[in-house]
């Protein structure tokens, strides 16, 4: 019997927030594999920032997702049919593939990962701290923030799916961590999380002063998820020789062609600060170690999980326009399977 794929395709490019209008449901019957293929069922879908740059019509690190083609997204999922060396059927994979009940991918498909996961029952947490999000938070707090015990970090979207492990790791680390966070309910959330500073850049007052008050010495390392106004801010309140982590840049992603003019970057010359940006993958000397001290942090507790979950395909992209208006805590993933919740 044929396998019936459903799968969200881009129906239209958006225009500044994504709309459910940009988006359509369709059916197609899953081809046969070739060689070097195996068929996913895919389990739990991440929900990123970053998936609004690829539905626009620009060069970005990824090809731009053609209009009437899947979207793609990291996802988790369970082999269900392999001609691909090293896989068999029941291996969970996690890798780069779409917004869809079953994917066919390779070997090499980007990001591709088997995993060996004992409780599957908390499988959505490899797509959150124990994933993607808290080895980017990883990934970007050592291998490009180069933090150290005694460091003051400041973390933008700090309740968001990698700002809240970015600063529970700093944390752990030794830093003293400082959460810029829109609104009191988040603000409330990263005081919860153990931020020593919380900084609400919603409320009345200039941002400047309200950094300045929380660290009146200077930041050493910035870990920004946000860029536009927060990071031009962040700018003057570097330390010598700080270092700015460039994750994402959430303020930008749905008005492209409109960005937010950065006019402070002639600090990076007076502080000597560097300013680097980076995808998790071009350091995988540092994946090993993050998967093993965030696994065990989490098993101990020091380290506390954040996720919301949608349930079903359908539900995709309601959960990706949350996101995006900036409604969301944690990591967000949608189940397709209510048994992965």
């Amino acid at each position: 019997m044929t396998r019936i794929n459903h799968r969200i395709t881009l129906a239209r490019r958006p225009t500044g927030l994504p709309d459910r209008e940009d988006f359509a449901f369709v059916e197609t019957p899953v081809a046969p594999l070739a060689e070097g293929e195996m068929l996913v069922r895919n389990r739990v879908l991440a929900m990123d920032a970053a998936i609004r740059g690829f539905l626009d019509d620009r060069p970005s690190y990824l090809p731009p997702v053609a209009i009437g083609e899947v979207v793609r997204g990291m996802m988790l999922g369970e082999v269900v049919e392999s001609r691909a060396a090293g896989f068999a059927p029941g291996d969970i994979v996690r890798a780069l593939a779409g917004w869809e009940d079953y994917s066919i991918l390779t070997a090499d498909a980007l990001g591709m990962e088997k995993l060996d996961i004992a409780d599957r029952d908390q499988m959505s947490l490899q797509m959150g701290t124990l994933g993607p999000s808290g080895l980017t938070a990883y990934v970007g707090l050592f291998a490009i923030g180069q933090i150290k015990a005694g460091d003051v970090v400041a973390i933008s979207a700090a309740a968001g799916a990698v700002g809240n492990v970015a600063g529970q790791i700093a944390r752990l680390t030794g830093c003293r961590t400082i959460a810029i966070a829109g609104g009191a309910d988040k603000g409330a959330l990263c005081r919860d999380l153990g931020f020593d500073a919380v900084i609400d850049y919603r409320a009345p007052g200039a941002l400047s002063d309200k950094i300045a008050q929380a660290a009146p010495e200077g930041v050493d390392v910035y870990f920004d998820n946000v860029g536009g106004e927060i990071l031009d801010t962040m700018l003057p309140q570097m330390r010598d020789f700080g270092r700015i982590v460039v994750c994402g840049m959430i303020a930008n992603y749905n008005n492209a062609d409109d960005q937010y003019p950065i006019r402070n970057l002639w600090q990076l010359l007076v502080k000597r600060a560097t300013m680097r940006g980076f995808l998790t993958y071009d350091h995988p000397e540092y994946l090993g170690e993050a998967q093993s001290r965030i696994g065990e942090w989490v098993r101990t507790g020091a380290l506390r999980p954040l996720e919301n979950i949608s349930h079903g395909l359908s539900a995709t992209p309601d959960a990706f326009i949350r996101l995006m208006q900036g409604r969301t805590t944690g990591k967000t993933v949608v189940c397709l399977d209510p048994a992965d919740a």
